[in-house]
């Protein structure tokens, strides 16, 4: 399993000499199974680049799963160039037990006049909306198996299993607060467990968390102490607050390294996720 991080921003996209390292795109990743299979994970504004490599490679078809349908998840989808393409074919899934709107809804939204010149129905891709259940799905030789996150608006997060290897992706997943249809952090702890890699949601730090509680996002000291509870391989903060530059970011990883050191179950690495980051399990 092969995972590629097209984005890590959270909220919006940012740019600027202090974001070069980590990057200032909003959510997006590609997961590729050892059997082909190309699965991509949001459609941020990491998803334009990610766009520009398919047409390279020329791919055609492939999988989309959606955590949620806020705005620096779906903002992208409008400049996803496979998606002017005639011979494109693209199955769409997630959302589906956790949204009151259907997925297509969500997509086509991005794209609604006057927003946007083009409109969802203009376009020259093929999509195949399809539900994804609770007890998950497989994709080639790729095991999907969802989770609802603990999330205003209520969304995904999702485990990815190939080969004895897991990557477990928790983004916009608060866990000092239980939104509706969220979780408890003992059951999320559960779902992550023994995982080789676990990507969470770190948008705050402690000290800004207080004034952000029920926003839905966890500080890089939950996130740890849930890769700690899980007994996670390696652990991936995600989602990094639109204001945090490289040198902040640099400066918590620092922390929180030593924060884990020696601690029972701790994870073998901590690091912030950056934009072009690819990583092997």
């Amino acid at each position: 399993m092969k995972i590629k991080f097209w984005g890590a921003r959270g909220s919006i996209p940012v740019s600027g000499e202090k974001y070069l390292k980590y990057g200032g795109d909003t959510t997006c990743l590609e997961i590729r199974a050892a059997s082909g299979e190309l699965v991509i994970v949001d459609a941020g504004s990491g998803i334009r680049l990610l766009g520009k490599e398919l047409l390279k490679e020329g791919l055609s078809r492939f999988t989309m799963l959606f955590t949620h349908s806020h705005w620096d998840h779906v903002l992208g989808f409008p400049f996803f160039a496979p998606i002017y393409r005639r011979k494109v074919a693209i199955t769409m899934m997630g959302c589906s037990f956790s949204e009151e709107e259907p997925l297509r809804e969500i997509v086509s939204k991005t794209m609604r006049p006057p927003g946007f010149p083009v409109k969802f129905e203009e376009i020259s891709a093929s999509f195949n909306f399809a539900p994804i259940c609770a007890r998950g799905l497989e994709i080639g030789s790729m095991k999907v198996e969802p989770i609802e996150i603990s999330h205003p608006n209520r969304g995904l997060g999702f485990k990815f299993s190939e080969d004895g290897k897991t990557f477990v992706f928790l983004t916009d997943n608060e866990l000092g607060h239980r939104h509706e249809g969220g979780r408890s952090f003992e059951d999320y702890a559960a779902f992550a467990r023994g995982a080789d890699l676990l990507v969470h949601d770190s948008d705050y730090t402690e000290e800004e968390y207080p004034v952000h509680r029920t926003w839905g996002h966890s500080t890089h000291g939950q996130a740890m102490e849930l890769a700690v509870a899980a007994g996670v391989g390696s652990l991936g903060f995600f989602h990094h607050n639109q204001d945090r530059g490289d040198a902040e970011l640099d400066s918590i990883v620092e922390s929180c390294g030593r924060q884990l050191s020696g601690r029972e179950a701790a994870p073998s690495s901590v690091f912030a996720v950056r934009a072009g980051q690819e990583i092997l399990l």
